[in-house]
């Protein structure tokens, strides 16, 4: 049998298994089955040197031998559900003659096969990319000696990264990016002196960056962004002169740019985003001939723009946002005539506009963001002459005037102008754009009626325009907006009781309605999709819908602040996918029912300010994501802006405040106060760890504090004051040692105060107030076991002890009080008053 026959059996081995996965779990019958055709050249009758994706070579004793297995993309989609092993790849080890593999987009499950990529040891070419591999890399890989290209990105490949790569000598492109790897880059990776290209972005990379980067001499392009790496870059990066691509963005680098980079001359792109770099932005900068991409935001780089930056005759994109820079924007920019986008300004920034400048642009920009950059009056009318923009962020600055016509009529797609002080209605033409994605002018002046051809700008994915004066219903024709997203339409005059039907839009997540002048029952017409919804601080009435909970992905559900009625036991939203339920402030009747366990994604509630009775539920502590302190979610950056929702605002620490969208996901909160509820405290409220805020406060409850609190690690705040709760405050509570208010005022409590952690900062007099009997060191009087009676005592040093707390003794005459201690009566009886 010649070589090439055990190839193709080997081969056909392998088809055979993906072929039996495919058939096992697809059926033929269903109206999205698509036949699996990508090996269908592989037949039994042919030679497998025919095949589609596969490559042989002619031996010198003229036997065709496979070398080329172009597997990328092969494992047919359905690996979404079903997971494929990476043991499928076993016949495959049995073609040693093999020098290039690629079996990239696979999705093949499971750790590197280190036994079997270790008999493959002609390879040359060898990718893995986006696939689901795990565990480290196999020591077998690095016995691959020959290898020049290694692609293993976009997997979920863990530890460190070791010594064994020097073996791998003969590597030019080296990509491990997107994946788990760890610890420091390790020295033995800069003696792969034949590197041309080395991506470890994506990683959790630490540790500074060693000089020897240096001996990298042949590297074409270094991508190190998003890890962890400190430090300074070193001025040994200067020797890697073939450098085209240099990206170390998003990391924890510090100090200044080495001048040593203005040895990079053939450098195009260079990004340093994301870090703190400091000081100033060398004028070396500007000796980079073929930069055409620097990206220089959000770090520290203070002092002007560099002059010698207009010497970069092939710039196409300048991003120097959220930096210290500071001075007068130079007008030189608009005369580079390759530039293409420009994003300046932003948070920290101290650059400023000179509003009398006028200039003609020698530049056709596509992108224009130039936010907090001091621009005040109208909108200039330079930027008419732009006519390839597609993006035009000027947030943040003080423009005033209308929205210009000529700047509706430019068909841009993003149009970013919130925070200023634009007034009037927005023109009619804006919304016959088929480009615009983008429109945000949230916190302006704008006026009067959303134009009724709303629903021509088709294209529209989010649609902000809270924080201003509109006023009147919404168009119907915004439901025609297919692309939607977001809609933002707070904090404004809208009224009327009828809504667009936005049931058939699979696009819209977002919907916040909130603070405007709606009427009648709350609406229903929102779609399935819909992930967030805020209508509080309206004028709505009647029960809470029972359709709500047909809004199967509903995550958030704000209606506080409204005239909502009905029992709320029977109106309850079973959606298994909600996490924020705030009812506060309306007429809810009725109790909390059992079944509030059944959202066991819930962790912030808040039906404070209703008329609930009855019991808090046991059940209630069951709630899991109360449970478990949730994590924090990333934040995005979309479209080159980061989507700022509204606040979520809660009864926080006794005062409403705003809680940040950005940092919602970290919060658990749950706020029954303001009702009438009774009965005790359950124990299994001491189960709800994750909690931050617990707040039972103005209700009727009474009963003992469960000694399970104790448990509860995570609050912060925790109020029952207002109640007729009984007994002493449970030791437990030193425990709780990121407590910083605990309010148990107007109830029953007598006893000593809990000494230890934050208990011993509880100092705060109005917390403890109108009580049977407290004592101890917080409100400064002296607990009876802790005195020795005596017939000698100072009756003067008792006074002092005894009175220093605000307030008066309430019900008994001055006389009646002296002749008591004048009397020497027992300190035991003294815990019967009470004190404000």
């Amino acid at each position: 049998m010649l070589l090439s026959d055990s190839s193709k059996q080997a081969l056909l081995r392998f088809k055979s298994t993906i072929t039996t996965i495919f058939n096992s779990n697809s059926d033929p019958n269903s109206d999205d089955y698509v036949p699996f055709e990508e090996l269908d050249s592989w037949s039994p009758k042919s030679d497998c040197c025919s095949w589609d994706r596969v490559n042989c070579t002619r031996t010198s004793n003229k036997t065709r031998i496979v070398t080329e297995l172009h597997l990328d993309a092969v494992v047919p989609l359905f690996v979404d559900l079903v997971p494929v092993f990476s043991n499928i790849l076993n016949p495959l080890f049995e073609i040693q003659s093999l020098k290039f593999l690629d079996i990239s987009m696979n999705s093949l499950v499971g750790e590197i096969p280190g036994n079997g990529f270790g008999n493959l040891t002609g390879l040359v070419h060898l990718d893995m990319m986006q696939n689901s591999f795990n565990g480290s890399i196999p020591d077998q890989l690095f016995r691959l000696t020959n290898l020049r290209y290694l692609d293993m990105s976009t997997n979920y490949l863990e530890g460190g990264l070791g010594p064994e790569l020097v073996s791998l000598r003969n590597l030019t492109t080296l990509m491990l990016s997107v994946n788990r790897f760890q610890g420091m880059i390790p020295p033995s990776l800069f003696k792969l002196e034949s590197l041309r290209f080395l991506d470890l972005s994506n990683n959790s990379l630490t540790g500074g960056l060693s000089s020897e980067i240096g001996n990298l001499r042949n590297l074409e392009s270094l991508k190190l962004n998003e890890n962890f790496i400190t430090g300074s870059i070193p001025e040994e990066i200067g020797n890697l002169t073939k450098l085209k691509e240099l990206w170390v963005g998003k990391n924890q680098f510090s100090g200044g740019i080495p001048s040593s980079v203005e040895n990079l001359k053939d450098l195009e792109s260079l990004d340093l985003s994301g870090n703190s770099f400091s000081l100033q932005i060398p004028f070396g900068i500007g000796r980079l001939p073929n930069i055409t991409t620097l990206d220089l935001s959000k770090n520290q780089f203070m002092g002007p723009i560099p002059p010698s930056m207009q010497n970069l005759r092939k710039l196409e994109t300048l991003q120097l946002k959220n930096n210290m820079l500071a001075g007068e924007i130079p007008t030189w920019l608009f005369n580079i005539r390759s530039l293409k986008k420009l994003f300046i300004g932003g948070k920290g920034n101290r650059l400023i506009w000179n509003n009398k400048t006028k200039i003609v642009p020698k530049c056709k920009l596509e992108q224009i963001s130039m936010s907090s950059c001091g621009f005040s009056g109208e909108i200039p009318e330079w930027i008419s002459s732009q006519k390839d923009l597609n993006l035009l962020d000027l947030s943040q600055n003080q423009l005033e005037g209308e929205f210009p016509n000529w700047l509706a009529k430019m068909d841009i797609g993003s149009i970013i102008l919130s925070d200023n002080k634009l007034t009037g209605s927005l023109p009619p033409r804006l919304f016959e754009s088929l480009s615009l994605s983008i429109l945000a002018l949230s916190r302006n002046n704008f006026s009067g009626e959303l134009p009724e051809n709303i629903g021509n700008a088709r294209a529209i994915m989010l649609l902000m325009l809270s924080g201003n004066n509109f006023s009147g219903q919404i168009p119907m024709s915004i439901s025609n907006i297919y692309r939607l997203l977001l809609l933002d339409l707070s904090r404004n005059r809208f009224s009327g009781d009828k809504f667009p039907v936005f049931g058939d839009n699979p696009l819209l997540a977002y919907i916040d309605l909130s603070y405007n002048e709606f009427s009648g029952e709350i609406p229903v017409t929102f779609s399935t999709e819909t992930q967030i919804l805020s209508l509080g601080g309206n004028r709505f009435s009647g029960n809470l819908p029972r359709n709500l909970t047909n809004l199967v992905n509903l995550e958030h559900l704000d209606l506080h602040d409204n005239d909502i009625t009905g029992n709320f036991h029977e109106v309850l939203p079973q959606i298994p996918n909600l996490q924020v339920l705030s009812l506060r402030n309306n007429s809810l009747e009725g109790f909390i029912p059992r079944t509030i366990s059944n959202l066991t994604s819930l962790r912030i509630l808040d039906v404070s300010g209703n008329n609930l009775g009855g019991i808090i539920p046991p059940e209630i502590g069951n709630l899991a994501r109360m449970i478990n302190t949730p994590d924090l979610s990333p934040t995005y950056d979309i479209f080159n802006f980061l989507i700022e929702f509204q606040d979520l605002i809660l009864n926080w620490k006794n005062s409403f405040r705003g809680l940040s969208s950005r940092s919602l996901d970290i919060y658990s909160f749950l706020d029954l106060s303001e009702n009438r509820i009774s009965g005790e405290i359950p124990a299994s409220l001491g189960n709800l760890k994750g909690l931050k805020l617990l707040n039972i406060s103005h209700n009727d409850i009474s009963g003992n504090i469960p000694v399970t609190f104790g448990n509860l690690k995570g609050i912060e705040s925790l109020d029952l004051s207002h109640n007729k709760i009984s007994g002493s405050i449970p030791q437990s509570l030193g425990k709780l040692d990121q407590l910083t208010i605990l309010d148990v005022s107007n109830n029953r409590l007598t006893g000593r105060i809990p000494v230890g952690g934050q208990m011993d900062t509880m100092n705060e007099l109005k917390y403890f107030a109108n009580n049977s009997g407290l004592c101890g060191m917080q409100i400064r009087i002296i607990c009876p076991e802790d005195v020795t009676s005596s017939e000698g005592e100072d009756e003067e040093d008792k006074k002092d002890s005894w009175i220093m707390w605000e307030g008066t003794w309430i019900g008994f005459p001055v006389g009646f009080f002296s002749s008591i201690l004048i009397m020497g009566y027992s300190l035991n009886f003294l815990h019967l008053f009470k004190f404000w």
